[in-house]
């Protein structure tokens, strides 16, 4: 098992996506998302090699992975170091991923 160690983005998306819910759908909606989120990150620190490296390879960084959140078109996007996962987004499946992603990893 390696722990998830969510980069400051990542925790900021997550965070992002459970208040929009709240005030678009209530309390019960955003606790979905907060659990599933969650378990979607439980799913990987018991087996970190389970996230699809094709949006990696597409950036050109084959050791991205992403998994996805059961029942909402959510992606985690990590990449498994030797003792933890660095955990650097949670973005939309219908959002840009490749030109955000491209961009952030650009920049540093």
């Amino acid at each position: 098992m390696k722990p998830a160690a969510l980069r400051p983005q990542a925790l900021r998306d997550q965070q992002g996506e459970v208040r929009y819910d709240r005030k678009e759908g209530g309390t019960r909606p955003a606790v979905r998302l907060a659990n599933a989120t969650n378990a979607a990150l439980d799913q990987v620190e018991l087996d970190p090699g389970i996230g699809s490296t094709t949006l990696g390879k597409l950036l050109g960084m084959p050791e991205l992975r992403t998994w996805r959140v059961e029942k909402f078109p959510l992606l985690w996007c990590y990449f498994e170091r030797g003792d933890h996962l660095d955990v650097v987004r949670l973005l939309g499946e219908r959002q840009d991923l490749a030109a955000i992603l491209g961009d952030e990893f650009a920049s540093n």
